[in-house]
């Protein structure tokens, strides 16, 4: 792990698996359960090119340097938030393999090209814009709200990048799993995974994860549905097994 400078309001979160470490700001929006679900769902290339839009602080191409040997950019709009993925990457060793850019998803393909990448995975926004409802904080709004490019930009954005054949993965809100679908096969990204995720069992999907192909065929799988706590509130087993998967200190 190498040093990094950081600013007052920031700390290094462990992020369990593999001994990762994170910066991380009370003043900017966190990664959450969200991001390490779709860390683990999404395929992946065992080589190749991934890129991961609105990747915040780079929790995820993090996770996923645990999964692959492929090159991973990460696209961040804020500055402060991208700076901190770069950072993080920078301290955990990875910045050979990992490539976090400040930029603006709805473009970034100007940058990055059309059709160049083996993977695709974006944990975005999930509240449309409303008068009057965002936080008060502006990092955290932007995290929250489209105010950066609505849920078809980041379709959009995702269909752009993949290349055909190539795996587009997504979590979101399960509310507006028919317009991501819809939108999906707008711009000829076939759903071919959906995976609902429960708080507890008995309650309704909270979230969705969803994978699609760009020009794949029609044919969906609805996967075993992702009940996160027990009974008695802890963390199911599977999700103990993503956070403490490969950390030394259960390898004896």
């Amino acid at each position: 792990m190498n040093d990094v400078e950081l600013l007052p309001s920031e700390r290094i979160d462990d992020l369990l698996t593999h001994d990762l470490r994170i910066i991380q700001s009370d003043e900017v929006f966190s990664f959450s359960l969200d991001a390490v679900l779709l860390g683990r769902f999404c395929s992946v290339p065992a080589r190749g090119r991934m890129v991961d839009l609105c990747t915040g602080n780079g929790v995820i191409p993090l996770l996923l340097s645990t999964r692959t040997r492929a090159d991973i950019w990460g696209v961040e709009i804020q500055e402060r938030l991208a700076d901190m993925a770069v950072r993080s990457v920078r301290m955990n060793g990875l910045d050979g393999r990992l490539h976090m850019l400040n930029g603006d998803l709805r473009t970034i393909h100007a940058t990055l090209g059309h059709g160049q990448f083996d993977a695709v995975t974006v944990n975005p926004p999930y509240l449309p814009v409303v008068n009057g409802e965002q936080n008060g904080n502006a990092h955290i709004a932007a995290a929250r709200h489209e105010l950066h490019g609505t849920l078809e930009d980041v379709i959009a954005a995702c269909a752009r990048l993949a290349k055909s054949g190539g795996k587009v993965a997504m979590v979101h809100r399960a509310t507006r799993l028919i317009e991501i679908v819809c939108l999906m096969r707008q711009y000829r990204l076939e759903p071919k995974r959906i995976r609902y995720v429960h708080a507890r069992a008995g309650d309704e999907a909270m979230m969705i994860l969803i994978e699609g192909m760009k020009d794949g065929k029609p044919e969906v799988r609805t996967l075993a549905p992702l009940i996160v706590y027990t009974e008695s509130g802890e963390y199911c087993q599977e999700l103990k097994g993503i956070y403490y998967e490969g950390r030394s200190a259960l390898q004896g």
